[in-house]
């Protein structure tokens, strides 16, 4: 299932919105486990959440720290294979660019990385991993 119309795209720029926690606390605490979810890079970071017929269905966070990161990721499992992910992502990007980027990176499960690799994003080195999840660093050049 593919999701075109009805899809709506929300920057916060000043604070995790409540939305953006909720689908984070569902897919990172409640399905896979984590328990430091939320961190500093929350407060400085801009927190898309993506909408689909008005539910929010999908969120990711936008931060500069030495660089561009994309990070926290998350679509919620009944959004899952619409989709979804790949146009956060895009969105994610274009807000990079807009915001004077050329390049962004971010650190990716090992198990989600063919889909960053689909996305253009290229393999850099293993990163340290979270909560004893393995993670890689990835990274692309914005168009």
């Amino acid at each position: 299932m593919r999701y075109t119309a009805g899809m709506e795209l929300r920057v916060s720029c000043s604070a995790l919105s409540r939305d953006a926690r909720e689908i984070r606390e569902e897919v990172f605490v409640r399905e896979q486990g984590f328990c430091r979810e939320f961190d500093e890079t929350d407060a400085q970071a801009a927190h898309l959440v993506l909408y689909a017929d008005g539910e929010p269905a999908a969120v990711c966070r936008v931060y500069f720290s030495e660089g561009w990161h994309i990070g926290r990721l998350a679509v919620r499992k009944k959004f899952r294979g619409g989709g979804l992910g790949r146009e956060l992502l895009r969105a994610a990007e274009a807000e990079i660019k807009r915001r004077g980027g050329k390049a962004c990176s971010l650190c990716a499960q090992t198990r989600a990385r063919g889909f960053y690799e689909s996305c253009g994003y290229r393999f850099s080195c293993e990163a340290e991993a979270d909560e004893g999840v393995p993670h890689v660093r990835m990274e692309k050049r914005l168009g």
